[in-house]
């Protein structure tokens, strides 16, 4: 059986648009290194320069 982890234990990451910080979630758990945004959201609403 796999322990529990703290949220306050988990990576984090801050959102280039909105700049809040957001954590690791289980379905990034394979593409984490390419999550770059707190939300579709924030995905969509990104500056087209990006």
């Amino acid at each position: 059986m796999a322990r529990s982890r703290k949220k306050a234990d988990l990576p984090t990451k801050v959102c280039p648009v909105c700049g809040r910080p957001f954590a690791w979630r289980k379905k990034w758990e394979k593409v984490w290194d390419e999550v770059r945004y707190c939300s579709e959201r924030c995905r969509r609403s990104r500056k087209s320069t990006d």
